[in-house]
């Protein structure tokens, strides 16, 4: 194998980089997952996610932990409920789609962040993960890397794999191709106990998903499972929006003010989620991979997930494409028909362009059907011919 014998680095311990560092761990792979956060209850986790049968749920039944999954993901939570903004629903799939239906391409199950980075880590070996270590850069030292981290620590490794997300330290490794902006921001929210702090939304959302379309703007939201509600209201702005718009997202008078006059003809129910979330709420410009991206593969350096092919959200494919990711490349890895790890890698990064640019284009132009002034058309004609 030709990791025997290979310290792997592994930076950023999101669900791709955990889910990694469990299916090299089952081939006896020495590997570190260096994540900047405190410990492992340090990170507020948003909205559930949907795993899907030939991504996302692949890698975890590679990775042994399918029954692990259906002790935990949130039954119903899948279901969808298609909106104006007057709060008419449209499209609802709530008495059609079973609770559960595993092996099914169409099947999606919902679990919570926490929960899925809760199941990971406690399939890995005691350690793996190193807390509190905020990558800054590294240097070439032998054949392999001196990572640094913010805390003054330092960590050597034969391997390093870059799961550190949108922005990436480690991409500018790799290659110097940049994202660009989608014209699309969100505005994240969340709100805590929602049966009781957002009652009429809660009742709206039955345990399941609504996305609410008009004037070109959306409102998208989910149950979780400990009750409460993450929320985004997206929109089209300027790149620079969410640094200068003026907007002080811990004061949700200043929020709630802007929604009003953002979302001018929306009903009113829609403002108990503004006036009930927690602070801050969360700007989060929606950026998108160049499709052709390409770059020369190096023998000891790589990447997953959003840092090597960040795209929008508008598709549910971000931690899937993240979780194939990992299984795709450690399956490279430990492969015995490559004669050198560039070579292996060099595989997995031209499979792993060639599907990603594939996915990113469907979520951008998904995204487009979000926020056309025939939005609220464009997505029942989306939901209901897959459902047919």
């Amino acid at each position: 194998m030709l990791i025997n014998n290979k310290s792997i680095a592994i930076v950023g311990g999101g669900p791709g980089g955990l889910t990694l560092a469990r299916l090299l761990q089952l081939k006896g792979a020495e590997v570190k997952v260096f994540e900047r956060d405190l410990n492992k209850n340090a990170r507020v986790q948003g909205s559930p996610l949907d795993l899907h049968d030939d991504s996302g749920l692949a890698a975890i039944r590679k990775a042994g932990l399918l029954e692990e999954f259906k002790q935990n993901y949130l039954i119903g939570a899948d279901r969808e409920l298609i909106m104006n903004e007057n709060a008419e629903v449209f499209f609802s799939d709530h008495d059609s789609k079973p609770e559960e239906d595993f092996g099914k391409g169409h099947f999606r199950p919902e679990i919570d962040r926490g929960t899925l980075r809760k199941i990971l880590l406690e399939s890995l070996q005691p350690e793996t993960v190193v807390w509190n270590s905020h990558f800054v850069y590294m240097k070439k030292q032998g054949k392999g890397w001196l990572l640094h981290f913010k805390n003054n620590t330092t960590a050597y490794a034969d391997i390093v794999i870059a799961c550190d997300g949108a922005n990436s330290k480690i991409r500018s490794y790799i290659t110097d191709s940049k994202a660009f902006y989608t014209g699309i921001t969100m505005l994240e929210g969340n709100i805590q106990q929602a049966e009781e702090a957002a009652p009429k939304v809660n009742a709206l959302l039955k345990g399941g998903k609504i996305m609410a379309f008009g004037n070109n703007k959306n409102l998208l939201m989910g149950q979780k499972g400990n009750g409460d509600i993450g929320f985004y209201a997206s929109f089209r702005t300027n790149e620079n929006w969410a640094s200068g718009s003026g907007l002080d997202y811990t004061n949700k008078t200043q929020i709630l003010d802007w929604y009003k006059t953002t979302y001018p003809e929306w009903d009113s129910i829609w403002l108990e989620l503004f006036e009930n979330a927690e602070t801050p709420f969360i700007p989060r410009p929606i950026y998108c991979i160049p499709f052709d991206q390409t770059w020369k593969t190096q023998p000891n350096i790589t990447m997953i997930g959003d840092a090597a092919h960040v795209m929008p959200p508008f598709a549910g494919e971000g931690v899937n494409m993240a979780m194939l990711d990992a299984l795709e490349l450690s399956e490279c890895l430990i492969s015995d028909q490559y004669e050198t790890l560039q070579e292996a890698i060099s595989v997995y990064e031209i499979q792993m362009r060639k599907r990603a640019s594939t996915v990113a284009k469907e979520s951008l132009d998904n995204g487009e059907l979000m926020h056309a002034e025939n939005a609220l058309e464009n997505m029942l004609n989306f939901f209901r011919t897959a459902q047919e």
